[in-house]
Parts: structure tokens; C-alpha cells; sequence
């Protein structure tokens, strides 16, 4: 009954938002400095008609507590699927989901730690054993996604748990270590030639999400991160907050480990140094090519509880269909996830995890880029397909089910531009659009961002690895050029050094806590030129007379070259 009422109220506050939208002869400002004037007339009018205080006021919604930090699986998140599902059908767009809907199902199962029925003791040969407690030492999942297993393996450092030819690097050296569990490090062997791993710009290699992947190809039955806020680019909070309620999984046949692990860096620490070696010395064996797995002469011995149970989510997707007949079906896509963390009911205190920043910033301006695209007058060539996408936060899940079911064959997606995380804090005057250099775009992109009034900054951190951790990844993997779209450190009237200081401050004190809320003094004006500066990328991506491709030799082009051909 609850939701049913809820449902009713997003109806009527879409319905209102349409009435505003059709009445209003009143629009608060925008964000651009300036036209571009290489766009067509059409594609001008709808960056006019961007409306910051329209993205103010999805955001403020989608961040309310009334929808629980729209957890993946949980009520809030599927309320804000609907909402957007609504916004989309009242902008007249196509829907583009299953059965002529607006909702593509994502099928996955959610496994939730049950800590009071569980223990994970690393047992070292020549020290007492060392229970670990849930959260502050430690945190575990079962991606078997059974109700119960155990564990009783030797433990080996294989370094950074690494293996790439191309940059002739193995941690693994031939070693054997199915049955084992293997504690590595995150990130990956760092170096100032670019060359080398790329440099200092992170790989997927040094993702999380591949070393845990590795492991399992490997045979190991349990993988274990070794905690360094530097190396990750996050603190301990981050790692305990979104690893301390349900994670959800794919439903998949790839090999996965009973025991998927981070615990923190003095944990560690004492482990080894209880077996006589030094945690130091071995992370710097790490950083060298002659590096070997190294026995830690201790035993990991968990038994892991969960509580599993199915999960039906949602990705959301609407087309703008194309204006001309031999384009149109091919498309530019737009991507932002709408899902964050939900709601802790065991928390004591605000134990809602509201994401106003992350991402109900990148919906926001998802759904005021399509409504603005659909109401131009005439539209690109080329169709346009927006899509918000579920359980990013669980590992880029709703995304990746997208690109391996994409409403149009990947091979016939032209771009995926992605929001996902843009301040409400002021006027850019930089952007960074990292990846775009990776692909034929980016003179596009260039010339863009200068009518725009914007310096294209390369990556601010490069070592925290962004390009492989939102959803944009998942759709380059399939082979589609694409990057994420996003502000720099320079606002209008302030240093870098202040943008700087706010993005600190932000991943210090909100990125992934209760403290990620709405608040009426966010200031979108910012957001909104990122709106515009997105609508001229995508329109002049449709309009183009071929399609963008990866730069020859990239990661990405083999996978572009087998969608294309339908191999």
C-alpha cells in the first residue's frame, strides 16, 4: 500500500513538473557561457532550454529520505526507477526496455554478510590465531552466493595479483595456487614511464574488481586486499561502508572465490610480521618484474554466513528515435546510474545513504538532457538512446548487463557519454573527459569544450583509476568509445586550489556515507552547462558521417572490430 501511494505521488509531482514545464514562461539560467555555432539551429534551442533549477529539483527528489538511498533491490530503488521511467514517458520518448517498456530487467542475486553467525581468523604457524572483527578489521562476501561456506587454506602474497603480458608483468609466475587464498595489494606496480602500466594513470589491473576475477580464473578459493588509503585512493570508511549491507551479483558461470576479502593495512601487517617478515619489504618485492608469490606460513580459517535471496532490479531506457532513415538505426547513448546504497537498518543515527552527489547529480542531468533533446524541433540523425542504469555501486552490474543487452547491437552505438558524480558547487570552467583522447572523438571533443569556454583537464587523480570504475567501462569493454563527462578543479570565481579542497573535503567527509544529502544551497548552474556541453557532444556525434572508433592499438578496438562484424 505504502509504495502504491508513493508511486501515486511521483505521478502527480511528474505531472506538476510537466504543468511547469508547459505553462512556465519564466527559465532560471542555464550554465553556458556562450552558443556553438557549429551546432544546427535545433540542437542551439535545446541547450537554451536547459533548466538548472529542472536538475535541482531531481535531485532533490531522488536524494530524498523517502527513498532510502535507492539500494539497489530495495523499495527506494525502485521507486526512482519508476520515477524516471515517468520523466521519460511524459518527454515522449520511445521506450527502449523489455517488451516495449521503459525497464530492461536485470536479473541478480543479493548477499547480505551475517557477521554474528560468521568468523574469518588468519591463523599464522608461529603466533596466536587472530580473530578479525566485521567492519573494523575486516570485511567478506561469498560470491558463490551460497548461505554458508568455510574455509581452511594456506594464504600466499602473489603481490599485486597481476598478469599482463602485454606489459610483460606475472605475479603468478606459473605458480600454482588453486585451493589457496592469496592476499595481494591494490592498484598496481607504479612507474613514471608511460609505458609502463600506462604510467601513473591506473589500469583495470589495479581494480578491484579484476583481482578478485584473476584470483578465481586462477583456481584460488579466496582473494584478500590489503587496505593502503593511498593506494586505493579511498580511507577504510569507504571500504566498511560499501561492503557492510547486501551486495548484489550477476548471475553468471564465471569462476568466483568462496572468500572476497579487504581487511586493513596493520591487520596485515601483523600477519606477516608474526611470520618473521616485513610487510614493507615485501611490497617492495612487488614493485619488480622478478617478483615471485611468496608462502605467508599461515592459514585463513573463515566460515562465511549469508543471507541470499533473488533480486529483480531495473535499468530504465528511452529512445529519441532518429531524424534520418539511413542513421537511425544507429545511436548515441547517454548513461548515469540512479542506484547508491540504500539504507542500513542496523546503523545507529542517520543510516540513510541519501547519494544527492553520487549519482543523483548524473540523473538529473540524464533526464533534463532528454527532455530538452526531445522537444527540439527537429532532432539529430543519428537516434539517441538514455539510459539510467541499477547497481553501479555493486560493481558497475546494471551497466554491465546493459552493454552484453543493449537495445540496438553494440557495434551500432556510436558513443556513450556518462554522467555520474558532478558537484552542485558552481560554474566550471575546466572538464574532464578522460578516455576521450583514447578514441577518433576527441578533436570533436576539443573543439567543443573551447566554444564552451571550458580547458580540458587531464586526470586529477590518475591513480585512483576513474576511467575502469563507472559505467561507461562497461559499455567500452563491448567495444562502444566511451568516457565519463565531468567538471574540473577551476570554477568560476574560485582556484583550482579551492576545487581541489572541495573534492578532498568531499571524499573525505561524504563520498559514500548518510552524509550525502541535498541540501538547498547546491548551487546547479554547473550541472546544467554540463548538460549543454553533453548535448552538444551526443548531437554532434549522431550528426556525423561516420562513427567515432578507438584510437588503433587501445584496449577497446579488438572488442569495436568483433561488435562491428557480430562475431
Amino acid at each position: 500500500m505504502r509504495k502504491a501511494v508513493v508511486l501515486s505521488l511521483i505521478l502527480l509531482l511528474s505531472v506538476f513538473s510537466f504543468s511547469q514545464r508547459s505553462h512556465s514562461h519564466k527559465k532560471s539560467s542555464g550554465g553556458s557561457s556562450g552558443v556553438d555555432v557549429s551546432l544546427p539551429p535545433a540542437a542551439q534551442a535545446a541547450l537554451k532550454s536547459v533548466d538548472a533549477e529542472k536538475i535541482r529539483q531531481h535531485v532533490r527528489f531522488l536524494s530524498h529520505d523517502l527513498l532510502e538511498g535507492r539500494g539497489t533491490g530495495q523499495r527506494g530503488g525502485d521507486i526512482a526507477a519508476e520515477y524516471i521511467a515517468t520523466q521519460f514517458a511524459l518527454y515522449g520518448l520511445k521506450p527502449a526496455g523489455d517488451n516495449h517498456s521503459y525497464i530492461q530487467k536485470v536479473p541478480l542475486v543479493g548477499v547480505t554478510p551475517q557477521p554474528e553467525q560468521s568468523n574469518f581468523v588468519l591463523e599464522p604457524a608461529k603466533g596466536a590465531p587472530m580473530p578479525l572483527k566485521f567492519l573494523d578489521d575486516y570485511v567478506v562476501y561469498n560470491q558463490h552466493l551460497t548461505e554458508r561456506t568455510q574455509v581452511d587454506a594456506d594464504i600466499v602474497f602473489v603481490g599485486y595479483g597481476i598478469e599482463a603480458p602485454e606489459y610483460n608483468w606475472n605475479d603468478y609466475k606459473d605458480v600454482d595456487v588453486r585451493g589457496k587464498v592469496l592476499l595481494m595489494l591494490v592498484n598496481e606496480p607504479s612507474s613514471d614511464d608511460p609505458k609502463f602500466f600506462t604510467g601513473k594513470a591506473l589500469t583495470y589491473y589495479g581494480r578491484w574488481t579484476y583481482k578478485y576475477e584473476e584470483a578465481a580464473r586462477k583456481g584460488a578459493v579466496g582473494a584478500i586486499l590489503i587496505h593502503k588509503t593511498d593506494m586505493a585512493s579511498y580511507p577504510w570508511e569507504v571500504v566498511r561502508n560499501s561492503n557492510s549491507g547486501e551486495k548484489s551479483y550477476l548471475k553468471t558461470n564465471d569462476p568466483r572465490l568462496d572468500a572476497a576479502a579487504w581487511i586493513q593495512l596493520e591487520v596485515a601487517r601483523k600477519l606477516v610480521a608474526d611470520n618473521g617478515m616485513d610487510l614493507d619489504q615485501l611490497m617492495k618485492q612487488a614493485q619488480s618484474r622478478d617478483f615471485r608469490p611468496v608462502p605467508i606460513n599461515a592459514k585463513l580459517k573463515a566460515t562465511i554466513v549469508s543471507k541470499v535471496r533473488p533480486i529483480q532490479s531495473q535499468n530504465v531506457i528511452a529512445m529519441l528515435p532518429g531524424s534520418d532513415q539511413r542513421l537511425k538505426n544507429e545511436a548515441v547513448m547517454f548513461t548515469a546510474h540512479y542506484d547508491h546504497l540504500g539504507i542500513r537498518p542496523d546503523q545507529p543515527g542517520d543510516n540513510i545513504y541519501n547519494g544527492a552527489d553520487d549519482n543523483a547529480t548524473g540523473c538529473g542531468i540524464l533526464l533534463e538532457m532528454a527532455r530538452a533533446m526531445a522537444e527540439a524541433k527537429q532532432h539529430p540523425k543519428r537516434s539517441v538512446i538514455f539510459a539510467s542504469v541499477t547497481a553501479e555501486e555493486q560493481g558497475l552490474l546494471g551497466s554491465e548487463y546493459l552493454g552484453k543487452h543493449p537495445p540496438i547491437p553494440a557495434g551500432k552505438i556510436a558513443l556513450d557519454l556518462n554522467y555520474d558524480d558532478l558537484p552542485p558547487i558552481g560554474v566550471p570552467e575546466e572538464t574532464e573527459v578522460v578516455g576521450s583522447e583514447r578514441t577518433s572523438f576527441y578533436p570533436t571533443v576539443e573543439a567543443t569544450a573551447k566554444a564552451f569556454g571550458l580547458a580540458i583537464k587531464p586526470d586529477s587523480n590518475p591513480t585512483a583509476g576513474y576511467y575502469y570504475r563507472s559505467d561507461h567501462f562497461s559499455m567500452a569493454r563491448v567495444g562502444v568509445p566511451a568516457f565519463s563527462v565531468s567538471e574540473g578543479m577551476k570554477f568560476q570565481g574560485h582556484t583550482p586550489e579551492w576545487g581541489q579542497q572541495q573534492a578532498d573535503d568531499y571524499t573525505a567527509h561524504r563520498y559514500h556515507q548518510p552524509s550525502d544529502e541535498y541540501k538547498p544551497e547546491m548551487v546547479f548552474t554547473g550541472d546544467a552547462k554540463m548538460a549543454e556541453f553533453g548535448i552538444a557532444l551526443g548531437w554532434k556525434a549522431a550528426n556525423a558521417p561516420a562513427m567515432p572508433k578507438w584510437n588503433p592499438g587501445d584496449e577497446f578496438e579488438a572488442a569495436r572490430k568483433k561488435s562491428e562484424t557480430g562475431d
